[in-house]
């Protein structure tokens, strides 16, 4: 919430107070709220402006670096199915898998979970901001 979403409120309440005329009130609490748009697009912009930046960056590396982490992580999910295989022969070597697998994921910081989070859904955020804006096809 940024200080002018949480001044917007008790400035309309004074607004009521100080300008008597009802209508003159009503444009004062207008312009309240479109400065309050205006600051949330501005700060929206500002978040994706880097994302944008590096999805049409020429640099190869930085380009597909946030598709290719994507693609191992689809890989990791999907490794679960010849697993099930194997689960269906040898469910002993099935759970020493698990187990290895277990821990090794257990031992990745917390933090780089979010890392993980904010980068997928920046990337999502940048393709469809991309879509709207017409830049990527």
């Amino acid at each position: 919430m940024s200080t002018l979403d949480s001044l917007i409120a008790p400035l309309a309440g004074l607004l009521d107070r100080v300008i008597p005329d009802k209508a003159e009130a009503d444009r004062a609490k207008l312009a309240l709220l479109e400065a309050q748009d205006t600051d949330a697009l501005a700060q929206l912009q500002t978040h994706l402006s880097a994302i944008i930046a590096e999805a049409g960056s020429r640099d190869p590396w930085t380009s597909r670096a946030r598709p290719s982490f994507l693609y191992v992580m689809y890989i990791m999910i999907l490794w679960s199915l010849p697993i099930g295989l194997v689960a269906a022969f040898r469910p002993d070597v099935t759970r020493a898998i698990a187990a290895g697998m277990n821990a090794y994921l257990e031992a990745i910081p917390q933090p780089l979970y979010g890392l993980f989070g904010t980068g997928y859904l920046g990337y999502t955020a940048a393709r469809q901001w991309g879509k709207i804006a017409g830049s990527d096809k």
